[in-house]
């Protein structure tokens, strides 16, 4: 689903960065690692990339050989991401980053895409110490975990201060933060200068600072780039001191060494390791008292072997792996994604797994309308059984869910440009429900998008796709789509914030609900809790119910 443009996107946004350090192999810091210098290897944005975990084992193990004082930390989201973290609920992840020996750990806007229940039942099965200094229960302004830990490392004390960004509250979803009556029960102190965020650090590092710490490292999962601007790490850190160096995660940035000037006009070091361990970081703090950081590259040439944790996440993986393999429903017809003769459908044309899949997001999102680009979706699945698997194999690529608000005008923009290839295939092509549309193929498409990236523009004549009509309220006929109206729309994050196949109409749209599941759970909750565990008579015809008409002429 990773397009170019995304790739470039990242790669121009990596390269504007102010590195000071750069990415290095694990030979060259084990030379530069003395037996009394404290060394904390660390992570973000893991996304339960569970296999990778061997590589952390096994450079723990090394750098234990060449220090006395070795530590393991991760600043946030490794419990959502895969499909392992998801039917688990997290209770997987755990326990391998248990066996790692992990030493401290923030909390990352996804960990909370269980609930704070599940959250607070996770927490309580980790070895690591959990701090988030600014996650608190309103009501009494107290901590829900720890907000700071101090590790002795010899004659020195290092203290952890976790902090997340208040971003948590539309990026995982508010209901989780709310009681029954919908009152906010929780708070990030997400003010909208980022003051409060600043002072309630400042608080936590200064309590540090007077019950010992020699050091403060702050484990932020705030982001560099691309995040709520007054939430960021660098805004953090020119309203605070007393931190020695930030360890972040969030925006998925790889960030080796950035130095940023704190309240003081002292330069802080900040680092980022990218995300599903496509690097480690190292901090490295030396007896003479100066801090370094650098990334320790993961890859198919970088693998550090540790035979005992592989052997424990194979063990993990193949529990799991029965579970893949549960029967959760059946299905009394054929859902497919081509036409009669074996031809593809599901990217120029409605399908009846195209139907199955946008009703089970509109449904688990509560929204208005939902679309899914059709290149994202996968596979067939044969009348019989439905195995966890199966749904799988129809998402395979663990997007996201969110719901935007988007107006009429905004949602007629999105089918024109899934509709410009038509007949050709599109990635694109827009799957729907609670909609439906008409594509006039004898009007040329007048869809403009930039020619290098191909992000949409505009559309600069007349549209081919007509007659859009939406579920009224009481959800019981059409309606004609009004376009200054603004509804409840859903989808996958690739599409609707992250400009995948070039959808950037949604561009700094209200956000009402994101990453609260991933695309598979939709199917799994659609088909057990809606239908009934059976897929019936109503997607019993292979092109659809109907949503989308295409006029030849």
């Amino acid at each position: 689903m990773k397009k170019v443009y995304g790739k470039l996107l990242s790669f121009a946004l990596m390269v504007t960065m102010t590195f000071s350090t750069p990415v290095t192999t694990q030979a060259e810091v084990v030379s530069s690692v003395g037996k009394n210098d404290i060394i904390i290897l660390y992570d973000n944005d893991v996304h339960c990339n569970v296999d990778s975990y061997e590589d952390m084992a096994a450079l723990k193990k090394e750098m234990q050989e060449q220090s006395n004082y070795v530590s393991v930390v991760s600043c946030g989201d490794y419990l959502q991401g895969d499909v392992i973290g998801a039917i688990s609920k997290g209770k997987a992840i755990v326990q391998i980053m248990n066996k790692v020996g992990y030493d401290v750990v923030a909390i990352g806007n996804h960990e909370f895409d269980y609930g704070v229940p599940r959250l607070k039942s996770l927490v309580k099965s980790m070895n690591a110490k959990v701090v988030a200094s600014n996650f608190v229960k309103k009501s009494t302004g107290k901590p829900v975990f720890r907000s700071y830990t101090i590790k002795t490392y010899g004659k020195k004390k290092v203290a952890f201060v976790g902090v997340t960004t208040p971003e948590s509250f539309t990026k995982s979803t508010p209901a989780y933060f709310q009681n029954s009556k919908g009152e906010f029960i929780y708070d990030f102190y997400g003010d909208s200068t980022g003051k409060l965020l600043a002072e309630r650090v400042q608080k936590v590092v200064n309590t540090a600072r007077k019950n010992g710490a020699d050091y403060v490292v702050a484990l932020t999962h705030m982001g560099t780039e691309g995040v709520t601007t007054q939430w960021d790490v660098q805004h953090l850190i020119k309203n605070t001191y007393g931190i020695d160096v930030v360890l972040d995660g969030h925006s998925h940035s790889t960030v080796p060494s950035m130095k940023v000037k704190n309240k003081n006009g002292k330069k802080i070091t900040v680092s980022s390791s990218g995300t599903k361990f496509s690097n480690i970081g190292q901090l490295v703090i030396r007896k003479n008292g100066s801090i370094t950081t650098e990334l320790i590259p993961i890859d198919e040439e970088h693998q550090y072997e540790d035979a005992e944790t592989k052997a424990y996440i194979d063990q993990v993986k193949a529990k799991y792996e029965k579970r893949l393999n549960q029967v959760i429903g059946k299905t009394e017809v054929d859902l497919t994604t081509l036409r009669a003769n074996g031809e593809r459908a599901i990217r120029n044309a409605e399908t009846n797994m195209g139907d199955f899949c946008t009703d089970a997001v509109r449904s688990a999102m509560d929204a208005d309308v939902a679309i899914i680009n059709g290149g994202g979706i996968r596979a067939d699945i044969a009348a019989g059984d439905i195995t966890y698997k199966d749904l799988v194999s129809v998402f395979p690529w663990n997007n996201e869910l969110c719901v935007i608000e988007a107006t009429g005008q905004q949602i007629k923009d999105a089918l024109e440009l899934g509709a410009k290839n038509y007949p050709e295939e599109n990635g694109g092509f827009m799957q729907v429900s609670g909609m439906k549309y008409v594509i006039d193929a004898s009007v040329p498409s007048s869809v403009v998008t930039d020619e290098q990236t191909g992000m949409f523009e505009k559309v600069d004549g007349t549209y081919r796709v007509k007659d859009i009509q939406v579920w009224n309220a009481a959800r019981t006929k059409y309606e004609p789509i009004k376009l200054k109206k603004t509804y409840k729309l859903a989808g996958i994050n690739y599409t609707l914030r992250q400009n995948g196949d070039g959808f950037t109409m949604f561009d700094g749209n209200k956000v009402i609900k994101d990453n609260v599941m991933l695309d598979t759970q939709s199917l799994s909750i659609y088909l057990t809790d809606v239908l009934d565990g059976v897929v019936g008579e109503n997607y019993k015809d292979p092109a659809g119910q109907g949503r989308i008409t295409i006029i030849n002429k």
